[in-house]
Order: structure tokens, then C-alpha cells, then sequence
């Protein structure tokens, strides 16, 4: 996948009321700073003209947010129905994702549920970061549910990595680069919470890509799934040499997987009726962590993902 340009927006879903958008990495979705050359919004407006909707900001309604460093699957609605139908669905975490990284270091365990619960950071110099409950100047920390499936051991740039798929269960700020972090695998190329190198040895962007997204709106289920941009076709720093569990397993387990129902009050987030296959299992939920994802569920309110 090459950097963006004006000219090159992939477009991996369309209907009359949605598109969804395999988004470039190190691309803003819209920005009011003139200074900003490309933007995603201005992407779209290149290549839809007609489609833009002069009584929104930026002419398209976003149905969910990807950091600028993130690349991916991003749903965009066409109408004010349609947003407002896109909206419900992830109010009411009825919305599937998963992302595909690489992470540093050799993850041991098949898969993975990580927990830890994520604030925002009040400490001088990182006002503008999350962190993990415990942390000091950590305010406000909230549940924070994450699924990790190891697919691959390998090497990036000769240093040890791992590729895993990563199902976020909440949706919290940075949740999953904040997660994998705390694990003691942040994703490659992540200068906020990831540890620092040479400049010499950077990758040349965030080993973070947003892979599978299903929305079941009430009139149609916008369904998409994105390139693998993880492969050592198109990189050859990346050399994978352990496989642990085909990616097109889990594909075809995110496919089949039912829909959630509406949220109604038991922690579905916290207890996935069809949770990632893989050759390992979680540990089976607590009761804290229970109670903990009930209060969640009481004071969900949306969030911007990862």
C-alpha cells in the first residue's frame, strides 16, 4: 500500500447510503488547517464530488474515527439516515472490528484478553496520551476489553516481532496501541507508546491497520474487509518465519460469527458469544472484571477507537 495522494483512494465497500474506505496511514481524516494538503475528506471530495453534503463540515459524515497513523477500513455514510442508523449500531456495540499489527518481540501465548483499564494521561509532556490504571497522573481510568491472536513469529528489520490480530470489545482512545503496550509488545513504529530507537531503524510508518469492519445497520450489513498490508511481498523488512494461526481462519470466523443484539444490559462485551478461534483460550472471566464491565456498559458513551 503506497503513501496516499489525491488520486489514489481505495474504496472497498459502496452503496447508495455508505462507502467504506481503506484509509492511507499517516492521513488525516479532515482537518480545518489550511496547511493540510491531503486530507482523507479531501480525498473523497476528488473522487465524489457529487457525493459531498454541503450542509456538513467537511462534506462527509465519518462514521467512526482511525488515528492519523492508522491505516485502514473507515466507514463513511452518504446521508444524515444513514449516519444516524451507523450511529445506533455502535452505540449500541452492535459493530465488529478487527486490526491487523505487528508488535515487538515474540508474544508467547497463542492468544491473548487483555484488560487493563485506560485513562487519560495528566502527567506534563503527555496531556495528550492514554495510559493504563496504576500509571501515575493516570485520570478517569475506564474498562478496556482486548481480544490478541498471535498469527505469525518473525523478524522485523532483524529484530524479533510478532503479527497478531487484535478484536477491540470497547472502544477506548488508543485502546489497542495503549494494550499492547502494557503488554510489553507495543506495535512497531508507534513513537508514543512504543520504545525508542535509532532513527536509522524506523519503520517507515505505524504497523497498525484497521482489517475487518462489520456495521448491521437495520436497512443493510456494511461488511468489508481490507488488504493484508502486512505481508513480506510488499515489505522486506518483514520476515515472518513461525506461522501460528492462518489468517483466513479467523476471516472466516469473523464472517460466520453472528451479530451482537442490541446492548441490553449483560456484558456482552466482556463475555463475546463467539470469541476468536485459536489454539489457546482465555482465562475465563472474574467477577470484578464482570462488575467492572457492567458499570462500563451503564456509562458507555462513544469514544474515538484505538
Amino acid at each position: 500500500m503506497e503513501p496516499g495522494t489525491m488520486e489514489n483512494l481505495s474504496i472497498v465497500y459502496q452503496s447508495s447510503d455508505f462507502l467504506v474506505v481503506n484509509k492511507h496511514w499517516d492521513l488525516r481524516i479532515d482537518s480545518k488547517t489550511w496547511r493540510e494538503t491531503l486530507t482523507l475528506q479531501k480525498q473523497l471530495r476528488h473522487r465524489f464530488p457529487e457525493l459531498a453534503d454541503p450542509d456538513t463540515c467537511y462534506g462527509f459524515r465519518f462514521c467512526h474515527q482511525l488515528d492519523f497513523s492508522t491505516s485502514g477500513a473507515l466507514c463513511v455514510a452518504l446521508n444524515k439516515a444513514a449516519a444516524g442508523s451507523a450511529y445506533r449500531c455502535f452505540k449500541e456495540r452492535r459493530v465488529t472490528k478487527a486490526y491487523l499489527a505487528l508488535v515487538r518481540g515474540h508474544v508467547q501465548e497463542s492468544q491473548v484478553t487483555i484488560s487493563y483499564a485506560i485513562g487519560r494521561n495528566s502527567t506534563e509532556g503527555r496531556t495528550h496520551t492514554m495510559c493504563i490504571e496504576g500509571t501515575q497522573g493516570c485520570e478517569n481510568p475506564k474498562p478496556s476489553l482486548t481480544e490478541l491472536v498471535v498469527l505469525e513469529h518473525g523478524l522485523y528489520a532483524g529484530d524479533p516481532v510478532s503479527k497478531v490480530l487484535l478484536k477491540p470489545l470497547t472502544g477506548r482512545t488508543h485502546q489497542l496501541r495503549v494494550h499492547c503496550s502494557a503488554l510489553g509488545h507495543p506495535v512497531v513504529g508507534d513513537l508514543t507508546y512504543g520504545q525508542a530507537v535509532g532513527g536509522e531503524d524506523q519503520p517507515f510508518r505505524m504497523m497498525l491497520h484497521a482489517f475487518y469492519l462489520r456495521i448491521p445497520t437495520q436497512a443493510e450489513c456494511v461488511e468489508a474487509c481490507t488488504p493484508d498490508p502486512f505481508l513480506p511481498t510488499l515489505d522486506a523488512c518483514w520476515r515472518p518465519h513461525t506461522l501460528v494461526q492462518p489468517l483466513d481462519q479467523l476471516v472466516q470466523a469473523l464472517q460466520a460469527a453472528p451479530d451482537p443484539d442490541p446492548m441490553d444490559g449483560e456484558p456482552k462485551p466482556c463475555s463475546p458469544s463467539a470469541p476468536l478461534p485459536g489454539p489457546g483460550r482465555p482465562p475465563p472471566e472474574t467477577e470484578a472484571q464482570r462488575a467492572s464491565c457492567l458499570q462500563w456498559l451503564s456509562e458507555w458513551t462513544l469514544e474515538p477507537q484505538n
